[in-house]
């Protein structure tokens, strides 16, 4: 029997990113759906995967084109309140996948969809899967044509597990894809939008505050759109303030299309890297933004947190508000052990896991997808942080840290040790 493959933080820097193992590059072998990684690694994931992001336009709908074995999982929240009435399916057969025919009932399907509804929707949002894919549809094309028959914005949405680890995935697609019905108008000096998650921040999060302070009088999420109308105002912001990379080519086609540049920051749990990067910030607004407050506090918070519980051994997942690799960092930087992290190791967190390596070169980096990982026996610890961990330590304490409210700087961090506090009391 085969041990579940892992490799310490050291072993993977030793090697290099480019000689990364290929039990930890997902493309380069079986992958292996447990549990742990259901909830991100099927047609049925939870959070926002393509299709429900394709909704965050206010007032659309979604037609989801695709056999039935893509779509049935889509069922589950369409039962949920305020998607009622939003979403519709086009099932496909075997005779539609293999010859191509339902391109010719899409346009129908969406006049369908306008008789039924009372309301007119603001847009049709069309999520196509692999089959598509692999047919070479052109989407583009059958979107222009929904919207000169019926006067009405079309946009395809891209569920194509097949491009996950493209430089575009999915995710980043869609993420164009909910933004590119914005049109150009003027842009007021006071006005931004905060870029990146489906979901709003936490409202309690100091970043309102800075920005303030600096002098924006208007802060827009698309994800406190509830009017069509408060989504186009989106495009009056004098920049975007992009908080995850995933975002970044929706901010280009922002920035080239309605003259709106972008500012990008990262989620981080190390307070000094927030404090870097609202000190950056400042400089890019032209005011400096006295962070010093929040920044005590998250220490203190810190600091408590570890005098009462002493130097736990963690677990960090990657199911989770963060980037696992980053948070065992802050982890091991604040003093604690982190016994194993189950991450994918991708370009921007590699740079973590060099600083990782020269502080604990012995924490185990596992794959969840590695089909190895049926075998995998637990690690010793007394803590845990993220969804997957709890499938791997059910008998353990911990949080799964994945709540809708999005979790963003100093307050994340606060937050973050104030639920494994409650766990752990």
């Amino acid at each position: 029997m085969t041990n579940a493959f892992f490799q310490t933080a050291k072993e993977i820097t030793d090697k290099g990113y480019e000689n990364l193992s290929t039990e930890l590059v997902s493309n380069k072998h079986l992958i292996y759906s447990s549990p742990a990684t259901l909830s991100f690694n099927s047609p049925g994931a939870k959070g926002y995967g393509v299709k429900r992001a394709g909704l965050a336009v206010p007032e659309s709908v979604m037609l989801l084109v695709s056999p039935s074995c893509c779509g049935r999982n889509t069922s589950l929240f369409k039962s949920s309140p305020e998607y009622k009435s939003r979403f519709f399916f086009q099932l496909l057969d075997d005779t539609d996948i293999v010859t191509g025919r339902h391109l010719m009932k899409i346009s129908d399907a969406c006049g369908e969809i306008l008789e039924s509804l009372e309301k007119r929707p603001s847009a049709i949002m069309i999520c196509i899967t692999c089959v598509d894919a692999l047919l070479g549809t052109d989407m583009e094309r059958i979107c222009r044509k929904v919207t000169d028959k019926y006067s009405i914005p079309c946009v395809a949405c891209y569920m194509y597990a097949l491009t996950r680890e493209k430089r575009l995935s999915p995710m980043a697609y869609v993420r164009t894809s909910v933004y590119s019905l914005l049109e150009k108008q003027k842009r007021e000096s006071k006005d931004m939008n905060i870029m990146g998650f489906f979901s709003p921040l936490n409202t309690n999060c100091e970043i309102y505050d800075l920005l303030k302070s600096a002098g924006i009088v208007n802060i827009r999420e698309l994800a406190r759109c509830e009017k069509f109308d408060d989504y186009k105002d989106l495009s009056k912001a004098n920049f975007n303030l992009v908080l995850n990379p995933e975002s970044r080519h929706a901010a280009q086609d922002m920035q080239k299309r309605l003259n709106i540049p972008f500012i990008e920051m990262l989620r981080l749990y190390q307070p000094d890297k927030i404090h870097n990067q609202y000190r950056l910030l400042g400089d890019a607004l032209g005011k400096k933004l006295d962070d010093s407050e929040y920044f005590e506090e998250t220490k203190k918070t810190i600091a408590e947190f570890k005098n009462k519980y002493g130097k736990l051994k963690f677990a960090v997942g990657e199911i989770l508000n963060g980037d696992a690799i980053e948070i065992a960092l802050m982890l091991v930087k604040e003093g604690f052990h982190v016994e194993c992290v189950f991450a994918t190791i991708g370009e921007l967190n590699y740079r973590f896991l060099k600083t990782l390596s020269a502080l604990s070169p012995e924490t185990k980096i596992y794959s969840n997808l590695s089909p190895t990982m049926l075998n995998y026996e637990k690690d010793d610890i007394d803590c845990f942080i993220g969804s997957d961990c709890l499938y791997y330590f059910s008998d353990k304490p911990g949080i799964e840290w994945c709540d809708e409210v999005e979790p963003f700087g100093y307050r994340g961090v606060i937050d973050l040790f104030n639920a494994l506090d409650k766990v752990l009391r």
